[in-house]
């Protein structure tokens, strides 16, 4: 199989689909490999590196999609790579549709085969593509939250682990899954006061058992997400729902009586995120303030640590890579009920049930389409 990886182009995004190592992954086992010229250069990934891996250089993107049995990328496509998109042709890489209606519109439209990373599952459960970008999206939430809680970049001017005779800020974190989790391991070691909310009371036990009274945690009710959101320096969203929308569970309401200079961390915001306030920011431009509140709503947090999240990336996806190019796409996912739970829009069919509902679409269940 011809196995493409172009350049990403959305705002500040360095990561690469594939590393040399994986590159040399696929050609050691007989695929061929595109990768387009310059495609991992900003993190020292250099052409060179990619031609000694057995890779074929290209130069622009459309030569990539062009040629391509499968292409393999980072995040979504945009328009211009959407249209790209032929019948038949795989794409791996994280899709996000349920708050994208145009996305999928797109997708459904090539007829290509769309795999989502973040939807992929794993033997032992969870999320094991996504959870490498968790991890660090999760990690990088407190340091975001803490450098915009200064006041020079419109937070109330707390030092996040105070000093002695000075408390601590308090941080609520709103979701105890993998991005809570990092974020908790982050925020503790700062310093802060930390209270960690979920619905799952024994994810909440073993996080007891851990941390101690270095922590606190509570059941995620109406009441106490309210109470806590009102007295939090730094509220760091990290709810997910696989492959659906996240829901709203900071209200507006509950925004405009929040401290004024707290800051939001909206990790969810990939999923529409989790704050009524929230829209999608950029590197470039990442917060804006509601009601006197500064809100952190970076759509790939990961990219801004672009090599560490590669390599994070490559070390979870590339086994599904190998077996698609090995297997093709419907061997592989008749193979792999991980991998098949991946399969968000194939031949013009939109295959997973979550997104359908969110976005009102036929949902065709993937099985069908594998004979």
């Amino acid at each position: 199989m011809k196995v493409g990886c172009p350049k990403e182009i959305k705002n500040h995004e360095y990561r690469v689909g594939l590393t040399p190592a994986s590159v040399r992954e696929l050609t050691s086992r007989g695929h061929q490999v595109l990768v387009q010229t310059g495609a991992g250069a900003a993190i020292g990934l250099l052409d060179e590196h990619y031609v000694a891996a057995g890779a074929s250089m290209a130069p622009d993107a459309a030569t990539v999609f062009a040629q391509a049995d499968m292409i393999v990328k980072v995040k979504e496509p945009q328009p211009q790579e959407c249209a790209m998109l032929r019948e038949g042709q795989i794409l791996y890489t994280y899709l996000h549709l349920a708050p994208d209606p145009a996305q999928t519109a797109a997708l459904i439209k090539s007829g290509a085969v769309c795999i989502a990373y973040e939807t992929v599952t794993g033997p032992g459960g969870g999320l094991p593509l996504l959870a490498p970008m968790s991890e660090v999206a999760g990690r990088m939430s407190i340091q975001a939250g803490a450098a915009h809680l200064e006041k020079s970049k419109g937070g109330m001017g707390v030092l996040l682990g105070g000093v002695p005779g000075v408390a601590p800020a308090h941080v609520v974190i709103i979701g105890a899954g993998v991005v809570g989790t990092h974020a908790l391991q982050m925020a503790v070691g700062m310093g802060a006061r930390v209270t960690v909310l979920d619905r799952n009371v024994d994810r909440l036990r073993q996080l007891d058992l851990v941390f101690g009274n270095r922590i606190s945690t509570a059941y995620s009710n109406v009441q106490s997400l309210e109470e806590s959101v009102l007295s939090a320096d730094l509220v760091i969203g990290g709810v997910l729902i696989p492959g659906a929308a996240a829901p709203k569970l900071v209200t507006r309401e509950m925004i405009s009586r929040m401290k004024k200079g707290a800051v939001v961390v909206d990790v969810a915001i990939d999923q529409g995120g989790c704050f009524e306030t929230s829209h999608a920011t950029t590197h470039a431009d990442p917060t804006f303030v509601v009601d006197g509140v500064v809100h952190y709503c970076v759509a790939n947090m990961p990219g801004a640590v672009a090599r560490t999240s590669t390599f994070a990336l490559n070390n979870a996806t590339i086994a599904h890579a190998v077996a698609l190019a090995d297997k093709g796409w419907r061997r592989a996912l008749n193979d792999s009920p991980y991998l098949c739970a991946g399969l968000n829009v194939a031949l013009g069919q939109l295959t997973y049930e979550a997104v359908a509902r969110d976005l009102g679409y036929e949902y065709v269940p993937a099985e069908g389409l594998l004979d």
